[in-house]
């Protein structure tokens, strides 16, 4: 197996950047969109051969130095018995009136029953990759936002409502979804994965103060717990550029820079034993190839001098980001000399 993302993720000196891509296998690639005319995203994420295809569609098409399992952040909420589905256009749905009517009263069901199909997955794709496969999954504050929210928000009312009212449930809820991802990290770990990358993505929207009380604490925890497994884990935040001090406390492997910040800059803010990942802005993608090849050379030459740097973007790629954008990126960056 090619291990470059690996080495860098161990801060070892590598010839060039490794390079892969949040939400690397999605709506912008063809073969994905003709699957979803066919079935629906849940569909595809609960039957391991699809969701083994996916996975592997942007790895044939442009050769990325590691794959990201095809899955979502919300499935683990299924084994606290919510109704999770996705609408069309809405994003994701959950129903947990069960949880507003009696929280204290939440029991989650072993990961290996209801998400087997995700282990199976992982197992298939190990088959067949000859790069590192990347597991994830979402921050516990993150989950607790879609689990209080009912879908995505904009404003968090409900979220505020529990933290600012109701702070003891708010830290049972995040009690019970670090218990249970932790499993679920252990059991992709079990299946095969090489590397975790937690997502927080709500987090930065959120005061400091209660980012320190609410998130940093249950994302410690879950390092901790998977730290003797020697697997690599890559911590992403939105607007991780605030409070990267903070993140880099909890001595993941690696933390992921979305694009609020400068890269550059960053380097000089943590500790060199720690990986860095990100931060190219997504929406340069829409840009002419030349304008996106000199920002990626920029950005992995002022990278040069500092092991362990993985090359991403600061978010995922977005649904009509061209496919010779992509391709562009990838072979910059494979392009580039370290020695």
């Amino acid at each position: 197996m090619d291990d470059l993302l690996l080495k860098a993720l161990r801060c070892e000196k590598t010839h060039r950047p490794p390079v892969w891509l949040m939400r690397q296998a999605g709506r912008y690639m063809k073969e994905y969109r003709d699957l979803k005319e066919k079935y629906s995203f849940l569909e595809l994420c609960r039957n391991s051969e699809l969701a083994t295809e996916i996975t592997l569609m942007p790895v044939r098409r442009f050769g990325p130095d590691a794959a990201i399992m095809f899955a979502d952040i919300l499935l683990i909420l299924e084994t606290f018995g919510f109704s999770l589905r996705f609408g069309q256009d809405q994003g994701p749905l959950i129903d947990t009136r069960n949880l507003l009517a009696d929280p204290l009263s939440i029991k989650p069901s072993p990961v290996e029953d209801s998400l087997s199909y995700v282990a199976q997955t992982i197992k298939n794709l190990k088959k067949e990759l000859k790069v590192p496969l990347l597991g994830f999954c979402g921050a516990p504050f993150t989950l607790a936002t879609y689990v209080l929210e009912g879908r995505s928000s904009k404003d968090f009312k409900l979220t505020k409502q529990w933290l600012y009212q109701k702070p003891d449930l708010f830290h049972h809820l995040l009690d019970l979804l670090t218990e249970q991802t932790i499993l679920y990290l252990k059991m992709q770990i079990k299946a095969g994965i090489d590397a975790i990358q937690i997502f927080d993505s709500w987090a930065g929207f959120f005061p400091y103060s209660e980012v320190q009380q609410f998130s940093l604490p249950y994302l410690k925890r879950i390092i901790q717990a998977l730290k003797p497994s020697g697997v690599p884990i890559i911590l992403f935040a939105k607007g991780s550029c605030a409070f990267v001090e903070d993140l880099a406390h909890l001595n993941p492997s690696a933390i992921s820079l979305d694009s609020s910040g400068d890269l550059l800059k960053a380097i000089h803010r943590i500790s060199s034993k720690i990986s860095l990942q990100g931060n190219l802005d997504p929406d340069l993608l829409q840009a002419p190839l030349p304008t996106i090849r000199k920002e990626v050379m920029r950005l992995c030459m002022g990278m040069k001098d500092r092991p362990g740097y993985v090359f991403n973007l600061g978010h995922g790629i977005k649904p009509h980001t061209p496919l010779e954008a992509v391709e562009c990126l990838i072979d910059t960056v494979k392009e580039v000399s370290y020695l």
